[in-house]
C-alpha cells in the first residue's frame, strides 16, 4: 500500500474513478471524454478539480489467458492499450492525485509494472493496490483521510425485491471495507464494476439534565484516530465497461454477469467537510 499525503484547497471535488479497460472494444469512449469535460469544468460550483484512478486501466488480456476470446483478437497488445491510456489521461495528467494497480495489471506483473510506468509517464503517484490518502488544509491540517483500493471481492445479492437488494450491496460494502482503517472518513473500493454509494447513519438517543429529557442525534468526526464506522462514507466506484457489444461476447457477457450502471464517484468538499459522495451516471 501507499501512504500519500496532498494538501488540497478548502473546497474541491475528487473524481473516483476505474475500470477503464482501455483496449477493450466495450470500454465507452464516451464516457471517458464525459470525465475529463467535467474535471476540466466548474462542478457544484467548485472548479478545485482531481482524480484519483482506481485501477484496471488497460484490459491486459493476452491470448494465453482463460479470458480471452478468439473474438476479441483484433484489438490491441497491453503495451499499445498503455500508449492509448496514457494519450487519454494527458488532459487531467495534472489533477491525477494517484493511480493504482487493478488486477488486470496485476496479471501481466511478470513482464512489469505496467501501472507504475503508466504513473510515471503521467507525473503522478503510483499507489499500489490500496492507497491512502490524507488530505491537509493550507496550514498543515487534518481535513480528512480516505482509503482506496482496487478490491477483488465481489458484491452481490439474490434478494428478490430491488431494494432489498441495494441494501445488501450497501452493506456488503461497508462490511467489506470498515475493518481496514480506523482512521478514513471515506472508504472506497473498485472491481465489480458498481456504482453503489454507504451514507454515515444517525441514530436518534435520549439524554437528560436532571429535569427534562432531550432527543439528540449521533454524529461523528471526519477526523480522529477512530470514526465509527458508522459515520464514514463508503464507496464502489463504476467502471467504462459495457456488458454487451454487437456481433460479439466479452468475458462478463460469457461469466452470465449482470449489467451495471457505467459511471464514478464524486467527492464533494466544501468549507474543508465532506458533504457528498455521489455516483454520476454515465447516460451513453
Amino acid at each position: 500500500m501507499k501512504l500519500i499525503t496532498k494538501e488540497l484547497p478548502n473546497n474541491h471535488n475528487i473524481f473516483l474513478f476505474g475500470d477503464v479497460h482501455d483496449g477493450s472494444v466495450l470500454s465507452s469512449q464516451k464516457g471517458f471524454k464525459v470525465l475529463v469535460d467535467l474535471m476540466q469544468s466548474k462542478y457544484d460550483g467548485c472548479s478545485n478539480n482531481y482524480g484519483a484512478d482506481g485501477g484496471d486501466a488497460i484490459e491486459a488480456i493476452m491470448i494465453d489467458d482463460r479470458r480471452f476470446d478468439p473474438e476479441k483478437r483484433d484489438e490491441p497488445l497491453p503495451l499499445e492499450q498503455m500508449k492509448f491510456a496514457l494519450k487519454k489521461r494527458e488532459p487531467i495528467k495534472d489533477m491525477l492525485l494517484y493511480l493504482l494497480t487493478g488486477n488486470h495489471e496485476r496479471a501481466l506483473a511478470k513482464y512489469g509494472n505496467l501501472t507504475a510506468s503508466l504513473a510515471e509517464d503521467l507525473g503522478t503517484i503510483w499507489g499500489t493496490v490500496t492507497a491512502k490518502l490524507t488530505v491537509n488544509d493550507s496550514k498543515g491540517n487534518l481535513m480528512y483521510k480516505m482509503s482506496d483500493t482496487h478490491g477483488r471481492k465481489s458484491i452481490t445479492s439474490t434478494a428478490d425485491d430491488p431494494l432489498r437488494r441495494q441494501t445488501n450491496k450497501q452493506l456488503i460494502l461497508k462490511r467489506h471495507l470498515k475493518d481496514k482503517f480506523g482512521d478514513c472518513a471515506v472508504m472506497i473500493k473498485h472491481h465489480t464494476h458498481q456504482l453503489i454509494v454507504t451514507k454515515p447513519k444517525q441514530e436518534l438517543y435520549l439524554t437528560d439534565n436532571g429535569k427534562h429529557i432531550t432527543q439528540q442525534y449521533t454524529s461523528g468526526s471526519q477526523t480522529g484516530d477512530y470514526i465509527h464506522p458508522d459515520a464514514r462514507w463508503y464507496g464502489n466506484a463504476g467502471s467504462f465497461l459495457r456488458l454487451y457489444g454487437e456481433n460479439m461476447s466479452g468475458y462478463a457477457e460469457i461469466a452470465e454477469y449482470d449489467p451495471v450502471e457505467l459511471g464514478f464517484l464524486i467527492l464533494k468538499v466544501r468549507n474543508k467537510k465532506i458533504v457528498e459522495l455521489e455516483p454520476y451516471y454515465l447516460k451513453i
